[in-house]
């Protein structure tokens, strides 16, 4: 590229020469950008209606499954019974009396400065007969603590204080609880070797004067329907009985004297929020394809008509039409305003929570499968729209991207090509410029000459 002598020798502007047939040359470089640029706000607003239609299908698929609506409310006539309904869960009224807690299985060793024998050796016998021995670094009861919190005997132990001997020496004993509540959970502790157990030398630790079982490792207990040919009682290692019904779970905390009423309803405003959430999220797609569709301006002579993002996309159009459809079809013949969903005029629908709530009351069941019904037809139009793979707007999203793609292919190749054009156009005019001053000098040469030409004549 040459380097530019602008007017240097003919006057002209020729760099505002070479911008002005740059900016000829870069026209469809320019058409491109603006193409791009216009291309981009319509991807932007496509992907975040994309969205929105992928959110809306997973909401309602969610819905349309068979316990999609399975939304129940648990309560207990006492404290004693907390209550948690689950999936699967079904309306019920179940009375329950607490005969028993559970607990877990506690036992204390005599007091004492130091084990017996060192290093210390013990051994857990569980109540299925299983042995579980436990060797310790030393007679030190912290040691013994600590070997017997590492095995997995499953019992747990505290080194706790318990004054001083008639020399002054202080006395401590061994706690051992089971990790586990339950009757499974109780064991017997004995000093010595799981062979010495079996051999019947070892000592019980429970039997030494001082020693004692805190507590007898036991289940919870429930009776159902007490008092009826019909009662049961059911056990639990832990104070929680799990699926006491299909999705049920009950937790006790207390004994009780009269039968508890555990209960679970139809949570009709859960429900209803839910239709409620539908409904509103559906809008909110038909007010954004609605709004970004909307012509405005030329209300006024000479106004100028602005066409929104979604003006004539047939795309955007037939995802509107198909999700609206989809909502306000009748189910089995009825229409959707028996349950509190009515379109407008204006294309949107408005929900009635009243209408809805109603008619929850009165025929919870029907309700229910009527609005599975419309969230399926929501799901299967949403997943039609935004499918990943084959869905009619994710396509055109990717259609739209890979044209972008190109034209900003194209435009950095158009840079290469004005970069070659704009150097090449420097290199002439600055040619021009060397040229004519080559010229201008061959001129002024000439006139010198024909002046001392002159001059000699004149003399003669």
């Amino acid at each position: 590229m040459g380097m530019g002598i602008d007017g240097l020798t003919s006057g002209l502007d020729t760099t505002a020469i070479i911008n002005a047939l740059m900016g000829a040359e870069a026209i469809p470089q320019t058409l491109m950008k603006k193409t791009v640029a216009n291309d981009t706000y319509l991807l932007t607003a496509l992907q975040a209606l994309n969205t929105k239609f992928a959110s809306l299908f997973t909401q309602a698929a969610a819905l349309a499954k068979p316990d999609g609506l399975a939304m129940y409310q648990a309560s207990s006539s006492s404290p004693a019974i907390t209550v948690t309904a689950a999936a699967g869960a079904r309306p019920i009224a179940l009375d329950v009396n607490v005969t028993q807690l559970a607990q877990a299985h506690a036992v204390v060793t005599a007091p004492q400065t130091a084990w017996p024998t060192s290093p210390a050796v013990l051994t857990f016998v569980k109540t299925d007969g299983t042995k579980v021995e436990v060797n310790a670094d030393s007679d030190s009861l912290d040691a013994i603590a600590f070997a017997v919190n590492k095995s997995d005997a499953g019992v747990s132990a505290v080194k706790v204080a318990s004054g001083t001997d008639a020399s002054g020496a202080a006395l401590y004993r061994l706690q051992f609880t089971a990790t586990e509540t339950g009757a499974a959970g109780a064991f017997k502790v004995y000093q010595g070797s799981a062979a010495e157990v079996d051999a019947g030398t070892a000592p019980s630790l429970t039997a030494a004067p001082g020693a004692a079982v805190l507590r007898t490792g036991q289940d919870a207990q429930v009776t159902l329907w007490a008092g009826t040919a019909a009662e049961q009682t059911i056990s639990s290692k832990s104070n929680t009985f799990t699926a006491i019904s299909p999705g049920i779970d009950i937790t006790v905390n207390q004994l009780t004297t009269t039968p508890a009423v555990v209960s679970v309803i139809r949570d009709t405003a859960q429900v209803t929020a839910a239709a409620k959430d539908l409904t509103a999220n559906v809008n909110i797609i038909l007010g954004s394809i609605f709004t970004q569709s909307t012509v405005s301006g030329g209300g006024a002579a000479g106004s100028a008509v602005t066409s929104g993002l979604f003006t004539s996309n047939s795309t955007t159009a037939a995802a509107k039409d198909r999700l609206f459809t989809a909502v306000v079809s009748p189910v089995n013949g009825k229409s959707l305003s028996t349950i509190g969903i009515n379109s407008t005029k204006n294309g949107d629908l408005v929900f009635d929570e009243k209408v809805f709530a109603a008619a929850y009351a009165k025929e919870p069941a029907l309700v229910e499968s009527t609005l599975a019904a419309i969230s399926q037809r929501v799901a299967d139009a949403a997943k039609a729209v935004s499918d990943p793979r084959d869905g009619t707007l994710s396509q055109s999203v990717k259609g739209k991207q890979t044209v972008i793609n190109d034209l900003n292919a194209q435009i950095l190749k158009w840079d290469d090509r004005l970069a070659q054009r704009r150097g090449a156009l420097q290199s002439i005019y600055t040619n021009l410029e060397v040229q004519l001053g080559k010229m201008q000098s061959q001129q002024n040469w000439l006139t010198s000459q024909i002046g001392s030409l002159d001059a000699g004549s004149s003399k003669k």
